[in-house]
């Protein structure tokens, strides 16, 4: 797959790194696409990539670029995701796919009605560690799933804090990292919601950063997370059932778990990265592609719809007002 690069910034340099250090015949980077030609070209040099241009729409039109990995700011997901559908091209689009459902199921309808491919960059979701868990959750390792809980908290200073938090860059603590916490608890609970409760800060820059959420889910089950950009929380996280239960001191990087069966002896289970753990997402549209799919199979739209839905009533219940015309 040879892919294009929509903005030069952190996650996007992971994204190029982790393509350099795969094999060619997995993924190769063809192109790079920046609003400045001197970011462009320097991401070009750094990663020895053929083409980079000083516009999205440029790097979009490239004829080599048969896939591209949105990493602009929020905000700007729903018109880049468009633009490259509208090129012909396959899209991964980082977290979160867009900053409304209803966008989003736009998408995936014109990813079918193109018969190309659309993924959110929900990488986690990939990691052998966290596969291997949802196998033990399905074999009944450790009974039924009865509640989950899980938080992920950093500082942020500087122009960087002030970008987390830009209403017009669709900027918060739960857009930004909660649904990190909504996309893992979906994973495990398999449903959405039935009903919600939530507690919310306010910044000084209009969006929240920090907030407590608790979700009930059918049969009774629950689940509780917490997001938070000011407070360094880390990102553990645990999941309950009715035989035993699952311990990861970090979910987001998740490498390691405890196993914890009721009145049996614990043991770790380590499943280390090959690179960085964006290599599995990778991987992932590629094996979608070449099987002629619009979807993934693993991560599919109702899996991002669920959560992105969800993000919007609890928005919605703090009176944060937003549009979805699309």
């Amino acid at each position: 797959m040879r892919w294009g690069i929509l903005a030069t910034g952190s996650i996007a340099n992971k994204f190029a790194l982790t393509v350099c250090s795969m094999d060619s015949r997995e993924a190769s980077l063809a192109a790079v696409g920046s609003r400045k030609m001197d970011s462009a070209r320097e991401f070009a040099e750094k990663y020895h990539i053929p083409a980079f241009y000083d516009s999205y729409e440029a790097m979009v039109a490239d004829p080599q670029v048969e896939a591209v990995y949105i990493s602009t700011p929020n905000n700007m997901h729903y018109e880049n995701c468009k633009m490259c559908l509208n090129a012909g091209k396959h899209v991964l689009c980082e977290k979160p796919f867009t900053t409304g459902v209803a966008q989003a199921e736009e998408l995936y309808r014109l990813a079918e009605e193109k018969g190309l491919f659309i993924m959110e960059a929900f990488w986690i979701r990939f990691l052998p560690q966290l596969q291997h868990m949802m196998g033990l959750i399905a074999q009944g390792v450790i009974g039924e799933v009865r509640h989950a809980r899980c938080e992920y908290g950093f500082i942020a200073q500087g122009a960087r804090k002030i970008r987390k938090f830009n209403s017009d860059l669709g900027g918060g603590a739960l857009l930004d990292i909660g649904i990190y916490n909504l996309g893992f608890l979906h994973m495990v609970m398999g449903q959405a919601p039935v009903s919600f409760e939530s507690n919310v800060h306010m910044s000084e820059y209009g969006t929240d950063d920090f907030s407590a959420v608790s979700l009930t889910y059918p049969g009774g089950r629950s689940a509780h997370a917490v997001q938070a950009i000011g407070m360094d929380l880390g990102r553990a996280a645990a999941v309950f059932g009715t035989r035993g239960a699952i311990w990861l001191p970090d979910f987001q990087m998740a490498r390691t778990m405890t196993v914890t069966p009721y009145g049996g002896q614990p043991y770790e289970v380590s499943l280390p990265w090959e690179i960085n753990g964006f290599e599995y997402q990778i991987r992932e549209v590629d094996r979608c592609v070449r099987a002629g799919m619009n979807t993934s199979d693993i991560l599919k739209p109702a899996d991002s719809l669920t959560v992105l839905r969800l993000m919007d009533e609890i928005r919605e219940s703090w009176g944060m007002k937003f549009s979805y015309e699309t």
